[in-house]
């Protein structure tokens, strides 16, 4: 858990102080705080939520854990404590609350429409917050892909064109504890990349038939089941079922992350 981080974002909020609350709030007030969620979603953040709570010395309970469906109107976490912790940490509490789960919610939903393909994420994240946003990524049930640059080696287009395909990945596979993942935009490139030895092939911002096209050339040269395929680049919900009918093993969406909305929330609170 990245606690350090999350005491980071409530500092960012915080500032010197709470002005409004340490003016109008005495210090002994115990309160009640609940957050509601004000439309159906998939919940994410609550752990998240849960530790930072903690650090200030209140404590929480839910009905519900991360990755769970939950309706309209229901009370998805409920804190104890004192009123001025509550109100100085409600906003950075709803903020990691709503993008997570927005998050998460964006990407069930294309992972119930997928027929069982994988649906990966992609570094289109907001700097700093990768790694929350990844996680909601892994609690709607698809995958985060990469986290850094240094997990996995893939080749995309502007590699190739300072230094070639075949160069490129004759000296990734160098490395030979690392998978190698090439980019490409042509049914030739992703033959050629196969017979060069990549591991795993990303069809790039090809429209379906494009995309069929080059899987089929790779299964009549008995490349297909050698390489993991990947589908990436303006898949969208209304397209999805095209791109998942050709079975790739993955199909990558920066939208998970970039096309997400926060899922609406508010916290009430009242004196205990």
């Amino acid at each position: 858990m990245r606690s350090e981080e999350l005491l980071r974002f409530l500092q960012e909020d915080v500032g010197h102080g709470d002005i409004t609350t340490e003016s109008t709030i005495p210090r002994s007030v115990e309160a009640v705080g609940e957050v509601v969620a004000k439309e159906d979603g998939v919940l994410a953040g609550l752990e998240e939520a849960g530790v930072l709570l903690s650090h200030l010395g209140l404590k929480t309970s839910s009905h519900y854990k991360d990755g769970d469906k939950v309706p309209k109107g229901v009370v998805v976490l409920r804190v104890e404590g004192r009123a001025r912790a509550i109100l100085s940490s409600e906003r950075v509490v709803l903020n990691l609350l709503m993008r997570m789960s927005g998050v998460a919610t964006h990407t069930r939903r294309f992972v119930d429409q997928a027929g069982g393909v994988t649906i990966a994420g992609t570094r289109k994240t907001t700097p700093g917050f990768r790694y929350f946003e990844k996680k909601a990524i892994a609690i709607g049930g698809g995958s985060p892909h990469r986290y850094a640059l240094d997990d996995g080696i893939l080749i995309k287009d502007n590699h190739l064109a300072l230094a070639g395909l075949e160069e490129a990945i004759k000296k990734a596979k160098r490395d030979f504890t690392k998978r190698v993942e090439v980019e490409v935009s042509s049914t030739r490139d992703a033959v050629r990349a196969a017979e060069l030895g990549a591991d795993v092939i990303m069809l790039d911002n090809m429209p379906p038939k494009k995309a069929g096209d080059a899987i089929k050339a790779l299964d009549r040269r008995g490349l297909r089941e050698r390489v993991t395929m990947e589908v990436s680049g303006g898949v969208t919900l209304d397209n999805l079922a095209r791109y998942a009918a050709l079975k790739p093993d993955v199909i990558s969406v920066g939208p998970l992350t970039t096309g997400s909305r926060w899922l609406d929330m508010s916290m009430r609170v009242r004196r205990k």
